[in-house]
């Protein structure tokens, strides 16, 4: 196959502009997908994408595309939109050579619009606007237009107006795609160099690694080396992706598709690795993608004990697939064994708990996220604390650092009120203000990452009636007042629910968590405690009150003293059972607490 008609690109948009769906009607169009295999988000395999509607993985797929009698081939990677999973996007745009950037014609520009076009931008892809959803009643064509002249600087008649619901302009997308996206650059000739950008565990055939091929030729059964692990494999078999994998019998530079070797442990791939054949080593490896930073962290642990080691075995697989989760091991006394993991937001938490619930049948308990903070103690030091457990003795805290966003919000200015109060009430501090066009604002702030971690983003869609979008990237980390707030049971401290939090919510959280707590701990036969402490000091109590058996029921009249007698020995009976009594916290009280408002 001659590279010069070979197009790599992907598609790029904020959340639910239609993506999946666009994607759909490319491949109808190239007769990619027969029309009994066709369905709505054909690319989306996971259950989970198809009900919740949205990507959380890339998808790579082939097509074939006849231009002026000649045949090209189209590698096309359908990316999320969702700015948890911005990760897998930076990967898809590093496989390619250009990109569609869709933008709803009823919607306009969003935060993520901008942000994946900068991403898109700094790796010198080429632009291909598309306007999508130009079936609605309520598209603003012409005004649209415009915010994307003013964002691209590229001229009106470059914009292409399409519908991913009827198929309108799909055939101008694909000439577009032929005649403004370059062929890849490499050398067939030169020494094999390949860029994974995503990988996948069969449990029939080990890991799938997917690559783009920068230089050179692969062919089955080369023996090829993974540069930054080290190891070699045997090619067993080299692909194309379509719907399923096609095996072929050589690809070469420009080609994106698939290597099984046989590799059975997951550490063995990373994502961003270069593979080289092992008689003719490339000079170097490609820069791959910066490594991932996990925002917010939770422990992960197994409701049964003896579960731990299935669920590490769980988390590796999932890993393999979702290279932006980090794990690792961490131990507690309420819970015992399990993983502290690290996630890029509260969705992805979520995702990653459903698909080890789906995929692996790991039922999981999971604790109060939190972000990591750096920790100075008086003599100097530095320390990183992801879990509170893991702080030292205020004594020793000379001060603690937080992490900063720096997150854009645009919105409709009916809103702007509104959104600047729950911004304030998050403790974050305006930087500037912009209008982009017409009755659309930005708001620029400056916020603590742990503030944001549980319901911001909930509250700021509800608050616009859905308009608002959100966007953010780490700005460095500042002096902070934070404090420890523990919840004890009976006087017993639960590690599960404690966590770092600002000294200004310290005492409104504690009071809010435990009045939460005692509506969903079951009565028990004994008084339960429910406090809220900083340090040594309580800020908060609740009680759940004990459940009395009527040990009077059997005494029919005579003496008072015979009642009374019975009602004493309940009393010490109680009395004992307090000393012992254990009280189980339910799993629904942990998701509850991360819930409150």
């Amino acid at each position: 196959m001659n590279e010069n008609n070979i197009r790599n690109f992907c598609i790029i948009a904020h959340i639910d502009h239609g993506k999946s769906t666009l994607a759909d009607r490319l491949l109808e169009y190239t007769q990619t997908v027969e029309a009994r295999d066709l369905q709505a988000q054909v690319l989306d395999d996971m259950d989970l994408e198809r009900e919740r509607g949205i990507t959380i993985k890339s998808h790579a797929i082939q097509m074939k595309y006849k231009y002026n009698n000649e045949e090209y081939t189209l590698n096309l990677i359908d990316t999320p939109g969702h700015v948890d999973f911005s990760y897998e996007v930076s990967r898809s745009i590093a496989a390619c050579e250009g990109a569609l950037l869709i933008v709803d014609a009823t919607q306009g520009i969003q935060a993520q619009t901008i942000s994946n076009l900068y991403m898109a931008i700094e790796h010198d892809l080429e632009i291909i606007p598309v306007m999508n959803k130009m079936d609605m009643d309520n598209a603003m064509p012409d005004e649209v237009e415009d915010q994307i002249v003013e964002l691209l600087g590229c001229k009106r008649e470059e914009i292409i107006r399409a519908s991913g619901k009827t198929g309108m302009g799909v055939d101008e997308i694909l000439h577009a795609i032929v005649e403004r996206i370059p062929a890849p650059v490499g050398d067939p000739d030169a020494p094999l160099q390949c860029l994974i950008f995503d990988s996948v565990f069969n449990s029939f055939r080990g890991i799938i690694a997917y690559f783009k091929i920068v230089n050179g030729t692969i062919k089955p059964n080369d023996l090829v080396k993974f540069v930054n692990t080290g190891k070699e494999y045997e090619a067993n078999e080299i692909g194309i992706l379509k719907l399923d994998m096609v095996p072929q019998k050589e690809l070469s530079a420009g080609n994106v598709g698939y290597i099984i070797s046989g590799i059975k442990t997951s550490k063995e791939v990373k994502v961003g690795d270069t593979i080289t054949h092992v008689k003719r080593q490339c000079d170097e490896a490609i820069d791959g993608f910066e490594e991932v930073k996990p925002m917010v962290f939770a422990g992960v642990y197994p409701i049964e004990t003896e579960d731990f080691e299935d669920l590490r075995a769980s988390l590796e697989k999932l890993q393999l697939n979702d290279a932006s989760l980090t794990f690792e091991p961490e131990s507690s006394a309420a819970l015992g064994f399990g993983f502290r993991c690290g996630f890029l937001g509260m969705l992805h938490m979520e995702i990653v708990q459903e698909r080890l619930d789906r995929e692996f049948d790991m039922n999981v308990i999971t604790t109060v996220p939190n972000v990591s903070y750096k920790v100075f103690t008086n003599k100097g030091a530095c320390l990183e604390v992801h879990n509170p457990s893991g702080l030292p003795e205020i004594t020793e805290i000379d001060h603690i650092e937080e992490p900063y966003i720096r997150a854009s919000v645009i919105t409709k200015t009916d809103y702007i009120g509104q959104i600047m109060t729950l911004c304030l009430g998050k403790r974050g501090e305006l930087v500037k203000q912009e209008y982009v066009s017409g009755n659309r604002v930005e708001l620029i702030y400056d916020m603590p990452l742990g503030e944001i971690v549980f319901d911001f983003y909930d509250k700021l869609k509800s608050i616009s009636k859905g308009y608002a979008s959100f966007d953010y990237h780490m700005n460095g980390f500042r002096p902070s007042k934070l404090v420890k707030l523990d919840i004890l049971l009976n006087g017993e401290s639960v590690d599960a629910l404690s966590s770092l939090i600002h000294f200004d919510n310290a005492y409104t959280l504690g009071r809010r968590m435990c009045e939460k707590l005692q509506e969903l701990i079951p009565r028990q036969q004994f008084d339960i405690a429910i406090q809220a402490a900083i340090g040594a000091k309580i800020i908060a109590r609740e009680t759940v009150k004990a459940v009395r058996k009527d040990v009077t029921a059997k005494c029919y009249g005579g003496d008072i003293s015979r009642k009374r007698k019975l009602l004493e020995k309940q009393k010490k009976g109680k009395k004992r059972m307090k000393q012992i009594g254990n009280v189980e916290v339910p799993q629904k009280a942990f998701l509850a607490v991360l819930k409150l408002d």
